[in-house]
């Protein structure tokens, strides 16, 4: 029956109404059958009148926004810039809630109780102007909480494939424990191999038919499970969980017209340091992007971002130095160093320096900034001379420094952070500190100012992985200040419209022809 949830979603029949505490009720929400895994609201998580189990879950703006204020496109959910008013006034409103004391015990501050909050800006079928919470993975070891958003799977169906096969792995789990404390086996005796590697095959039968019972609608009533959109490629584990496509799913299901979409980051900061409390995301790429670009067809949409698309001066990157073997450049922010893997993205310093050296040879650039980064690029013109310059880069006998101004005052003047990283496999590029498959990355660091809550800091890397800086700097074991404008790591607001505040300002290395030690500077533009 259109606009009703049928009991497979959320485990509940119907619901009675459920008045406002200010109209004179209880405030308790009375149900034909509770669901097994539900909890309830925090007392003061909401305040508000609903009739039907579709409203229990939509949250009006009050005062109602006028016309005006809705967008004319849904807003992509790929760019943090792009969070419309309207969804953040919800996600003010919801972590206001969250920080309350009635939600202290989903222990978000605790180590680790960090987690991925959304709100999906809606138009219920009335016309009335809401919005719908969710919360990514489960929340306080609940996948269902009345008043947010349910699961994206359909439960009866998750349960009757999960609940059998955990039993038969708790078994194995079980056995394996007995035999790894029996003298006669140990640990790595050939019994427990066995039972771990049963144990993990078993778990790899479940996880398909488990992703089979996700189901994702678009605009269109097209439904599709999550094998189906990452096809002929395996799912990401978590495909599915995140806020994002729990909101779609619920608004599509109950026939509500999703309008625009928050999602951020609420409590204790994860091991891996690449988020921040209150600090808005774009959806992740390695989960995310498969299933938004489904679900989202059949809206009136915004284009997700090409970043690097933005026209830059014609006479950039320009030389600082040259000779009959070099260049050393001044890249601009918002140019590529090289190509986009897509082949949509031409534009970059590879491009350009070809186009102005044609008989150059070999690959010319022999290292790379970050797109958002300014500053100092050495190129070589011939391959011999790219091959040495490749060479001092691996010895590492190029000195290089950089300039940036971070969100926040550093406490202490000086120092060397130690934290290894590794690309973050579901969120390509983002980097991530992983102190066990991480790569050894090292940087030393100077404060030269503190001014209105900023510190401008000298950053010399002793190792050259990808986002090293941008880590170091944001991570709460490193300096716990993210660089001013950085999409990816820091706290810029879609208001901000800065730039990334990095620049490498001088390289040192010995001329491979010459023997020569050259010394290059150009200082930062901020």
């Amino acid at each position: 029956m259109r606009g009703r949830v049928r009991a497979a979603c959320v485990g509940a029949r119907t619901l009675q109404r459920y008045r406002s505490p200010r109209a004179g009720a209880s405030g308790r929400i009375r149900r034909a059958d509770r669901p097994r895994e539900t909890q309830p609201l925090p007392p003061d998580a909401s305040a508000l009148t609903f009739a039907t189990i579709d409203e229990l879950l939509v949250i009006p703006f009050h005062p109602a926004p006028d016309s005006a204020e809705l967008p004319a496109r849904f807003p992509t959910p790929f760019d943090r810039s792009a969070v419309h008013p309207l969804a953040r006034r919800a996600a003010d409103e919801t972590i206001a809630m969250l920080q309350s004391p009635a939600a202290a015990a989903w222990g978000l501050d605790a180590t680790g109780g960090g987690k991925m909050f959304g709100v999906l800006v809606v138009k219920a079928r009335d016309g009335t102007v809401g919005y719908l919470r969710g919360f990514s993975g489960q929340l306080g070891g609940q996948w269902t909480i009345e008043g947010w958003a349910p699961p994206a799977f359909d439960p009866a169906a998750r349960d009757a494939i999960w609940i059998a096969g955990e039993v038969e792995m708790l078994a194995m789990t079980a056995e394996r424990d007995v035999l790894a404390r029996d003298p006669a086996h140990g640990p790595g005796s050939p019994s427990v191999t066995l039972l771990d590697a049963a144990r993990r095959a078993r778990s790899r039968e479940l996880l398909p038919l488990i992703q089979q019972t996700y189901r994702l609608a678009n605009a269109r009533g097209d439904v599709r499970t999550v094998r189906e959109l990452f096809a002929p490629a395996e799912p990401p584990g978590g495909a599915g969980d995140c806020a994002a496509p729990k909101l779609l799913a619920q608004a599509y299901r109950t026939d509500m017209i999703p309008i625009a979409l928050a999602e951020w980051w609420l409590g204790a900061p994860p091991r891996t340091g690449d988020r921040r409390a209150g600090s808005f995301y774009p959806a992740c790429h390695g989960k995310c992007a498969p299933i938004l670009a489904h679900m989202l067809q059949g809206l009136p949409a915004d284009p997700h971002p090409v970043f690097g698309a933005e026209p830059i001066a014609a006479d950039e990157p320009r030389v600082i130095f040259e000779d009959e073997h070099l260049l050393v450049i001044d890249k601009p922010s918002g140019l590529l160093s090289v190509p986009g893997r897509s082949g949509l993205l031409q534009d970059s310093v590879v491009t350009r320096l070809r186009a102005r050296y044609p008989g150059a040879t070999g690959q010319m650039v022999v290292h790379r900034l970050d797109l958002d980064t300014s500053g100092i690029m050495l190129a070589a013109k011939n391959l011999p001379t790219f091959v040495a310059l490749q060479r001092c880069f691996a010895l590492r006998d190029v000195a290089k420094r950089y300039v940036a101004w971070l969100d926040g005052t550093v406490a202490g003047d000086h120092g060397v952070i130690h934290l290894p990283l590794r690309v973050d496999i579901d969120d390509r590029p983002r980097q991530i500190h992983d102190p066990v498959h991480g790569k050894d990355a090292s940087t030393s660091w100077e404060v030269l100012e503190r001014t209105n809550g900023r510190t401008r800091v000298a950053l010399t890397p002793h190792t050259g992985r990808t986002h090293q800086l941008r880590v170091h700097a944001a991570h709460p074991e490193g300096l716990d200040a993210p660089i001013v404008g950085d999409r990816l790591y820091g706290r810029a607001a879609p208001e901000d419209g800065v730039r990334l505040m990095l620049h490498a300002e001088r390289v040192s290395f010995v001329h491979p022809h010459t023997g020569a030690q050259l010394t290059v500077e150009r200082p930062a533009p901020f």
